[in-house]
């Protein structure tokens, strides 16, 4: 069912960074089931589009492309019934829109329907819960999701996104079988800020794939892989440049801090910064930066080339059972680490292809 309301608006109508709603477009519109067709009408004739309560079948995605300055509001619990395939099980594009929660809102995945323990290595095919394609000039807020069944969301082919106040919460997998839960993933996006985050995973909290002019700050990730840049090389877009990474607890996480680059193929890694980070009761490594992603044999590290790469003001503990840094890398050039403390590791690994003057101790 959907519910049309026309409004008249006077006066300026100041969005920030979003663009004023076109003239055109003065309804608000709520769905309260799912339909195709009513979606793809309130799509066309809709200022804001509301969301209420929609259970989505199988195999079908939740494919948005909104009008140039539009709204998008999720309100109540928002399902989607179990199948196998690679999705998304939403996908959103759009040109300075808003895409945001309401208070009671939650998209509840229900990952465990697909979880198995192993992720994208197992039998049963699991969709990527939350896509933005295209997005240019938008905003994503105040997104809450819980369960995915493979990686959360993902920001991919945009341009000038912020996403901010958002919570991926995935702490069920730990015990039924999360795996490959990504919070965010940014592949060959720019101007890409991420901030106010909390993430409960079983991998990446953030990973930036791809992309340049990348801005992570101000976020909590806890029981995943840590905060990472890569895996960068074997796709179609291999570049990630200008990237900071602040203001961020890691907690009770595999890895503290990456950069991952995979074995045997070519891009470039330059200017990422890692700036007031703590870590606490990280399980293997504190920091790892290593260029033998998907071939770890004793000596494998691609040629992928990490420049301008510095760290600063980085403390905390890895559990003694692991490793506090770790670096394996080949062609890197130009590293600043300073005020970087992490203590606990008892293992100790060897390093190689640590830039010289790079105040890197590695340990």
């Amino acid at each position: 069912m959907i519910k049309m309301k026309f409004l008249v608006i006077g006066g300026p109508l100041i969005l920030g960074i979003l663009a004023a709603v076109q003239s055109t477009l003065a309804a608000t519109c709520t769905i309260t089931s799912y339909n195709e067709d009513l979606i793809k009408d309130a799509e066309k004739n809709c200022a804001t589009i509301t969301l209420n309560g929609l259970s989505v079948p199988a195999g079908v995605t939740l494919d948005l492309n909104l009008n140039e300055g539009a709204k998008l509001i999720f309100q109540g619990t928002t399902t989607w019934e179990f199948f196998e395939w690679d999705g998304p099980l939403v996908n959103i594009t759009g040109t300075n829109v808003e895409i945001s929660g309401a208070p009671d809102h939650l998209l509840d995945v229900r990952g465990n329907l697909w979880w198995d323990g192993k992720g994208e290595d197992g039998d049963i095919i699991k969709p990527v819960s939350f896509v933005v394609h295209g997005l240019q000039n938008s905003i994503i807020r105040d997104i809450n999701i819980k369960n995915p069944s493979f990686h959360a969301i993902w920001i991919e082919k945009s341009d000038g996104v912020l996403a901010q106040d958002v919570y991926v919460d995935s702490i069920d997998g730990d015990t039924l079988g999360g795996k490959n839960t990504d919070g965010f993933n940014v592949w060959t996006s720019n101007n890409v800020t991420i901030q106010r985050i909390r993430v409960y995973n079983q991998d990446d909290c953030v990973a930036i794939k791809s992309g340049t002019n990348v801005v992570v700050k101000d976020c909590y990730c806890s029981g995943g892989h840590g905060v990472s840049v890569g895996s960068v090389g074997g796709r179609v877009y291999n570049i990630v440049e200008n990237v900071s990474l602040s203001n961020i607890d890691v907690v009770n996480s595999d890895n503290g801090l990456r950069i991952k680059t995979n074995y045997g193929t070519t891009g470039s890694v330059t200017n990422v910064t890692y700036e007031n980070v703590t870590l606490k009761d990280i399980n293997k490594f504190g920091i790892r930066i290593h260029g033998d992603y998907g071939n770890h044999s004793a000596g494998a590290t691609g040629g992928v080339p990490i420049k301008e790469f510095t760290l600063k003001n980085i403390s905390g503990t890895v559990k003694e059972t692991g490793t506090n840094v770790y670096i394996q890398v080949k062609n890197a050039s130009d590293w600043h680490w300073t005020e970087v403390n992490i203590t606990g590791g008892k293992v100790i690994q060897e390093c190689y292809g640590i830039p010289e003057d790079s105040g890197i101790t590695c340990c």
